[in-house]
């Protein structure tokens, strides 16, 4: 009989296919994994199935006369992975459009009802990291996975569409992009008996270890992918980047994924002109095409999100400079917890003031004091601030960071020996500054920082498949 039903199946059915009125009729194979399922005594199952195609699930009708009813559907528990032969009828429930009357159910796999985690009973965000190769099942992260795929989705398009060339930037690099320092050590020496340059010192002979040099995770690509930018014009970077902050807040990772174009003939005003227009058309394509799951955001998690993301695709975003701000911040006369003066690095909680309260809608300041800002970017005439900028949302305040770059060789070397680098290390990144060099520049957006903005989720470990934090790297 199944051969004959196959027959007229057109495809395997995904279930966000299943439940759309337009698929009434059709023969369909659908395949998943059971939510619930509720046992009628009229003689019949009702399962509730779900394949993380959508946050709804299609109704699965059971009737007793299937062959393996008693023995195997009436056994079959949350979590367990079927594959349903039916038709798609119009369901008389309500809430739902459509049901799938089944012909032929097959177990592919029992979840032992006693031992499965994923319960109907509600369950904390803090229990579901401890079992992450699991949580992708519940509803919530279900629909923080689903975003998180279209805004990469969303990056990718919007930069090809506009020109860009892909590059891949190495994960192991001998550079100190930020000149921070902290970063995570690569090495294949024997951590028991590292080899010193002499007895006497307690220095480690690198010369020994696999490269050869002292190596570290990258921090980020964009040094490396200015290289290309001096060769294809407009490029950028999409890959995980690590850093060794011993830091466990709610925003801090110590593996996540960062997007960095850069565009060479390019000043800080096309910077920031690109920038306004890449958060939009993501935020734009989240809506469009994720509306489902943000309006589950928008009841379960945060009632504010839509609204947030619609008020900033159809704002134009305020500019002003570091200068401005501190001003604004200064006679403003609220009661921050850091003291506002010309110098420091502006704190969240200015940040959100001036997006939330000032101005009420995103901010981009730019031309920051050179010493709190990193060595690459340019340095403006007055000498003391440089040409970079930040893009302030509101809630979380920085979710873009970005800068013309130092073009001058002898300014840019100047600049690293102030950060403490030796230009030595950097003779590659310096000769580009030497044959051709052009005004450029580029940005950098966590991904990560960026789906926890989107979803309202509140702790930015919820947002990555498998988080890696101080003392934890499971999975």
């Amino acid at each position: 009989m199944i051969q004959e039903v196959n027959k007229t199946i057109i495809d395997r059915l995904r279930v966000k296919e299943a439940i759309l009125p337009e698929s009434i009729g059709k023969k369909v194979k659908v395949c998943g994994w059971v939510r619930t399922r509720r046992d009628s005594k009229a003689g019949f199952s009702f399962l509730e199935v779900n394949d993380g195609s959508c946050l709804a699930n299609v109704q699965v009708v059971a009737e007793s006369k299937l062959s393996n009813y008693e023995n195997e559907i009436l056994n079959t528990g949350i979590g367990s992975s079927i594959e349903v032969i039916g038709e798609i009828i119009s369901s008389p429930a309500k809430g739902q459009a459509t049901e799938l009357k089944a012909e032929s159910i097959k177990i592919l796999g029992y979840a032992d009802p006693t031992s499965y985690p994923l319960q109907k009973k509600g369950t904390s965000f803090e229990f579901l990291r401890g079992i992450a190769h699991l949580r992708p099942r519940t509803n919530s992260f279900g629909a923080v996975f689903r975003v998180r795929n279209e805004i990469c989705k969303s990056i990718h398009n919007f930069f090809q569409s506009h020109g860009f060339m892909y590059v891949h930037t190495p994960i192991i690099t001998a550079s100190d992009c930020e000149g921070a320092g902290q970063m995570f050590k690569v090495t294949t020496l024997d951590l028991l008996d590292v080899p010193k340059i002499s007895a006497e010192s307690n220095d480690i002979d690198w010369n020994k270890d696999f490269f050869g040099k002292s190596c570290n995770l990258t921090v980020s690509g964009q040094l490396e992918v200015e290289t290309f930018a001096s060769a294809f014009c407009n490029v950028y970077t999409f890959g995980p980047t690590f850093r060794a902050e011993n830091s466990n807040t709610t925003r801090h990772l110590a593996e996540f994924w960062m997007v960095e174009p850069e565009m060479a003939f390019c000043d800080l005003e096309g910077d920031m002109n690109l920038a306004e227009e890449f958060l939009k058309k993501i935020f734009s394509d989240v809506l469009n095409n994720c509306a489902a799951d943000m309006k589950f955001f928008n009841e379960r998690i945060d009632n504010t999100v839509v609204q947030t993301l619609e008020d900033i695709v159809n704002s134009d975003f305020v500019r002003l400079t570091y200068t401005e701000a501190v001003k604004i911040l200064t006679e403003s006369k609220e009661s921050f917890e850091f003291p506002v003066n010309w110098g420091i690095d502006l704190q969240t909680e200015h940040e959100r003031y001036l997006t939330e309260k000032k101005f009420k809608k995103p901010v981009i300041v730019s031309d920051y004091p050179r010493e709190i800002k990193a060595f690459y970017m340019k340095l403006n005439d007055d000498q003391k601030t440089v040409r970079a900028m930040d893009v302030l949302v509101p809630k979380i305040g920085e979710i873009i960071g970005g800068s013309q770059r130092e073009d001058k060789y002898d300014i840019l070397e100047t600049r690293m020996k102030e950060s403490g680098l030796n230009p030595d290390e950097y003779w590659w990144y310096l000769d580009l500054r030497k044959y051709g060099s052009v005004p450029h520049a580029g940005f950098g957006l966590g991904l990560e920082r960026c789906v926890q903005f989107v979803t309202g989720m509140g702790n930015i470990r919820d947002v990555i498949p498998f988080p890696r934090a101080p003392k934890s790297a499971d999975f």
